[in-house]
């Protein structure tokens, strides 16, 4: 199998390499409460988008498209921008019941943000190498989600310590920094939003 990947596929898995790397570093910072090892996960994001631009244009620039290559982009995405943002959140300190739903959710919709986009891709291109438009945001926008908790650590905004404290929504408790997330993931998978492919 790994004959059959071009340079593109490569870079595809450099960028779920640097998500999991992300995820990795989000459980030593759970055990070290080091800023270093947070950061370290946060870094992982800009890591993982970069490749995600490199895989798309050395393909095109070296004419290898494929199924293969475009289901491994979807699950590279799943991982370095939607399980790590999750895992981030989680360790900064989105824990109580409604913090953990509106991570679910948010991994949730960008799994089928990304379904969607490959089932719908053919369509959208019309005919082209490439779609015009995206429905919805595309799942890398959540790279602000990582910019956000970043400057958060960087202002020793973890923990207890979190932006806008916590509420009492019925029987749990919520940090309105998972909203942020929970608007993230609608984004996603919006329908009315269409955003130009550049």
């Amino acid at each position: 199998m790994i004959r059959e990947f071009h340079l593109a596929d490569v870079l595809t898995l450099a960028n779920a390499g640097c998500g999991v790397a992300a995820v990795f570093y989000c459980m030593l910072y759970m055990s070290s409460r080091s800023l270093g090892h947070f950061l370290a996960a946060t870094a992982m994001t800009p890591a993982a988008l970069l490749f995600d631009w490199l895989d798309g244009r050395v393909a095109r620039w070296r004419h290898e498209h494929s199924t293969l290559g475009r289901e491994l982009d979807s699950l590279a995405d799943v991982i370095s921008f939607g399980v790590a943002p999750a895992a981030l959140g989680f360790a900064a300190g989105l824990r109580n019941g409604w913090d953990g739903i509106a991570l679910i959710y948010f991994v949730c919709c960008g799994v089928s943000r990304l379904a969607r986009y490959n089932v719908t891709a053919e369509k959208l291109s019309e005919g082209g190498d490439k779609v015009a438009y995206f429905e919805g945001t595309p799942i890398p926008t959540t790279f602000l989600l990582t910019a956000v908790l970043a400057w958060a650590a960087w202002r020793g905004r973890l923990g207890e310590h979190l932006y806008w404290s916590t509420w009492t929504v019925g029987p749990w408790d919520l940090h309105p920094l998972a909203l942020l997330f929970v608007l993230s993931g609608t984004l996603m998978i919006s329908k009315t939003l269409r955003i130009p492919k550049v």
